[in-house]
């Protein structure tokens, strides 16, 4: 019978494209659970709870996209025979129902390019274009790991494995996992917070049930290289609610965290030696990741938004070859930006999109702050604490949305993550982007890090169950005026231990936002730092002004060698001042995009004379802790300010 069925499907589908079916039709087959995702890819597929039955590991059946289908029309076929067979009804014969799975009364599948594992498209949306040229010659040359194919055996009817490496899930010492978690509605007193006196009960049982999607013994084992299902669904839900993608065949992928997926983006998108583009400033393990392959920094100039898009276009259309091929990449953190907390506004980022199409440029998103987006900061305004009902609806409109709202081209790569909204430690975030970026990182994955951890799918993913996607966001729209409320605690705190003057007012050049002063000094010439008040994230960024101070205009003035560096040196030693003042701040030269041995200094990199750099996150203290601290920065720097 099976014979019959698989050449049913092949048949159906011999006339398609194959990419035009890379749809998991598991959304319309109630039950369905688990899959894997491309050809090659091995997955377990979990159906008909009520019968016990289980189909893993089909993915190998036909090439190419197609296999997805023919997977679940098989899966779709057998529930019915379980359900035949039970009632003693088997019927041996392929009826028309068999042959309607497929597609023929489901044209959407075969006329449309449908997101990966999700529901039919909108046909209005265009389809990615062509951007296979951007990928890497290891990215190019991956296969699918040959220790996947043979699973597929594993399922066949009266078949005994002597070949898999799998341990029996007997031997696994583990029978339940059982949590509590905050409800979805909890709101903290961010002062004082303590365990709400509710909570909701997580409980992973052992073997797959109706209580959960998960279960030990499935996320124990080795497991789809793509990410559980369950996972899958909630991510590809979340990104159509939140990001709107503006073209069709997009879907996700899940990874170990964002660090994880940068690293394998720099795997599949960048060449030794290539020229990447970056802002101003960047997260330092972001570019940990490339400088080891020979890669260097072409630096965007920034300002209060982030980068300017008249800068990249500068930057890419006056490209000297002879250096090397032209930059192909953009990383970009465009909410809350570590460290420059900026957030780049919707005008600005099709301004930035229609550079890099232009110029064919891949645009990688690193978004893990676009949920703690919380407004503008009001100088002198009265302190207010978390808002004890929120409005949903409300903060999902006002989110600056991604990029993949207006990317109708599939050139955005995005990096989501769990991990600045339930738990770092979890390592666990996803990919968006298109079908083809997709199943290359899939590629890799197989042979890199297989799959995220089974107990952070099993711990991450049954709170969302409990919780639903409106849940979730119920909780990080909580979550997000824990964050305003502590920005708040430290402007409100540098308020209080510096003068503040609007920028367009103190007279500085180059300043944006507020421009501090000693007190009493917002009418002298010595400025000590500027910064603008972040609207999401955990960081303020400071241009600091050492060339207002004696000392560092002594240094200045004996730094007379080409490789001299006094910004660098003064900073050094005005950071180990603070340390010694037991106030902690993440120095500027952290965040330095390498461009190469010869841009170590600030004078060849073009960067501002006399202005230092440092970062205050305001996600860990208290507020008292925060106050303490920022006296004790003020205090530091009102002291050197004042030395002759």
């Amino acid at each position: 019978m099976h014979g019959y069925v698989l050449r049913a499907a092949l048949s159906a589908l011999s006339n398609t494209a194959p990419d035009t079916v890379r749809a998991v039709v598991s959304a319309a087959l109630p039950g369905l659970v688990d899959i894997g995702g491309f050809a090659g890819v091995w997955g377990y597929i979990s159906t008909d709870a009520a019968h016990g039955y289980r189909i893993g590991n089909i993915m190998n059946l036909v090439t190419g996209s197609s296999v997805v289908l023919v997977t679940a029309f098989l899966l779709a076929y057998q529930m019915r025979e379980n359900k035949l067979r039970d009632a003693g009804e088997r019927d041996d014969r392929l009826d028309r129902s068999d042959v309607d799975l497929l597609g023929n009364e489901h044209p959407e599948f075969s006329e449309q390019k449908p997101l990966n594992m999700a529901v039919p498209v909108s046909p209005s949306l265009p389809t990615s274009v062509d951007l296979t040229h951007h990928l890497t010659t290891v990215a190019r040359s991956r296969h699918p790991s040959p220790l996947k194919d043979i699973i597929q055996y594993m399922s066949q009817p009266g078949m005994i494995s002597l070949a898999g490496g799998l341990p029996h899930p007997s031997l696994f010492p583990f029978t339940a996992l059982q949590a509590s978690a905050y409800p979805s509605s909890t709101v903290l007193d961010t002062a004082a917070p303590s365990v709400p006196s509710t909570s909701v009960a997580l409980n992973v049982p052992l073997h797959s049930d109706k209580s959960s999607p998960y279960s030990l013994s499935s996320l124990l084992q080795y497991s789809a290289p793509p990410g559980h299902p369950a996972l899958l669904a909630f991510t590809k839900e979340l990104t159509r609610r939140l990001c709107t993608p503006a073209y069709a065949d997009y879907t996700t992928l899940l990874n170990n965290g964002s660090t994880d997926g940068w690293n394998k983006l720099c795997t599949l998108l960048l060449e030794p030696n290539d020229y990447i583009l970056v802002e101003e400033q960047i997260y330092p393990s972001a570019q940990a990741s490339f400088i080891p392959l020979g890669c260097k920094s072409v630096v965007i100039g920034v300002d209060g938004e982030g980068a300017k898009p008249e800068l990249l276009e500068e930057a890419l259309g006056s490209w000297d070859e002879t250096k090397g091929r032209r930059p192909h990449v953009m990383y970009i953190v465009p909410v809350g930006q570590n460290p420059l907390g900026s957030t780049m506004r919707a005008a600005r980022r099709k301004a930035i999109y229609d550079v890099c199409v232009k110029y064919d440029v891949v645009i990688v998103e690193d978004d893990p702050y676009s949920m703690l987006q919380f407004g503008e900061y009001e100088l002198g305004g009265s302190p207010a604490p978390a808002v004890p009902t929120v409005d949903v609806d409300a903060f999902v409109r006002s989110m600056e949305k991604s990029f993949m709202s207006i990317d109708y081209q599939g050139r955005v790569i995005r990096l989501d993550t769990f991990s600045k909204t339930i738990s770092p430690g979890a390592r666990l975030g996803w990919f968006v982007c298109n079908a083809m970026f997709a199943e290359r990182l899939l590629r890799g994955t197989e042979v890199q890090t297989q799959h995220p951890s089974g107990f952070s799918q099993m711990m991450i993913g049954e709170l969302l169950n409990q919780w639903g996607i409106s849940g979730y966001l119920e909780w990080v729209t909580n979550l997000k005026e824990q964050y305003r409320v502590r920005r708040d605690w430290m402007m409100d705190a540098l308020a209080a231990n510096f003068d503040l003057v609007p920028a367009e007012t103190a007279r500085v050049k180059g300043a944006l936002g507020l421009v501090a002063f000693s007190k009493g000094g917002a009418g002298s010439e010595k400025p000590l730092m500027s910064f603008v008040p972040p609207t999401a994230g955990m960081f303020l960024w400071c241009d600091v002004y050492y060339s207002s101070t004696k000392p560092f205009q002594r240094l200045a003035a004996s730094s007379v060698s080409e490789d001299a560096d006094p910004e660098g040196e003064f900073e050094r030693e005005f950071w180990n001042t603070l340390v010694a003042a037991n106030v902690l701040v993440t120095p500027g030269w952290y965040y330095r995009p390498w461009m190469g041995d010869e841009y170590k200094t600030v004078k060849s990199r073009g960067g501002r004379p006399g202005v230092g750099h440092f970062r205050l996150a305001f996600s860990l203290e208290g507020k008292a802790e925060i106050e303490e601290g920022v006296r004790r920065l003020a205090e530091v720097m009102h002291r050197e300010w004042a030395r002759e």
